[in-house]
């Protein structure tokens, strides 16, 4: 008894120990990890906004700047939430030094949540930027407090449990690189960050419904405008089952040590 609470306390300070180590890291280059994010959507909103001038006021009775700024401060989150953890695990795969989470003991289920939980902060605390940024530009507000927190919360560790995926199965950046250029964007970009689903040909309209992303911007964007693409229950029904999904596979990848073990 006296040994099963040793390891349970054990397993706590590693998992603290992790989040704030990861946290730290992130922290250490705030300006790469923090600022530049903000700063290149900050450019990517401008570029659009000046791109559309006078010709393109609202999008569905939602004004087109509040659409494009809604949709780019979740998409951010995201992308900074998958760039946390796939960085952290490949940079330590190619060091050598992955070793370490390998013989310190520690669960599968607190590694996977310590990791996660530090890429949540960063893009959290991206997302606290930009909201900021935006607030001041824009006046936007939150119209479903518990919409916004739940979407919000559930997009990032979708993306965290991603990037440790991609961190874990990738043997190089390259790799990593590549997870990201074909996949992570595409998805992210056509899921109705900068336009209206319903805008597209019926078939790629229909695409978009099995795109995981699509349902987080659009359920983001609701819980701010009031606006949605998509069935709002189905979109959580999706979002679950899809973020169950990942974390099953990400603890059965470290269960067996596929990837890890050599």
């Amino acid at each position: 008894m006296i040994e099963k609470i040793h390891m349970t306390y054990s397993n706590f300070i590693i998992f603290k120990s992790l989040i704030v180590k990861e946290t730290k890291r992130f922290l250490k280059v705030y300006n790469q990890t923090l600022i530049s994010p903000v700063v290149t959507s900050f450019i990517f909103y401008m570029i659009f906004i000046l791109a559309a001038g006078e010709h393109r006021t609202s999008i569905n009775g939602i004004k087109y700047e509040t659409f494009i700024g809604s949709g780019l401060i979740i998409m951010t989150m995201m992308q900074q939430a998958f760039a946390n953890t796939s960085s952290s695990l490949t940079i330590s795969k190619m060091n050598g030094t992955f070793i370490d989470y390998l013989v310190t003991p520690i669960s599968c289920n607190s590694f996977i949540t310590a990791f996660c939980t530090a890429a949540m902060i960063r893009g959290i605390t991206v997302g606290i930027l930009m909201f900021g940024i935006m607030f001041f530009i824009l006046k936007i507000s939150i119209q479903n407090p518990l919409m916004f927190v739940f979407i919000t919360l559930i997009g990032i560790y979708i993306l965290a449990i991603l990037g440790l995926l991609a961190g874990i199965l990738s043997e190089s950046f390259e790799q990593m690189t590549s997870f990201t250029t074909y996949f992570i964007t595409p998805l992210s970009f056509l899921s109705g960050t900068f336009y209206s689903v319903k805008e597209l040909p019926t078939y790629l309209e229909k695409m978009n419904y099995v795109n995981p992303f699509f349902y987080i911007i659009d359920l983001f964007r609701y819980s701010i405008t009031g606006y949605h693409d998509s069935d709002i229950m189905v979109g959580v029904i999706v979002l679950t089952t899809f973020l169950s999904a990942l974390y099953v596979a990400a603890y059965f990848i470290i269960k067996t040590g596929y990837k890890i073990q050599s």
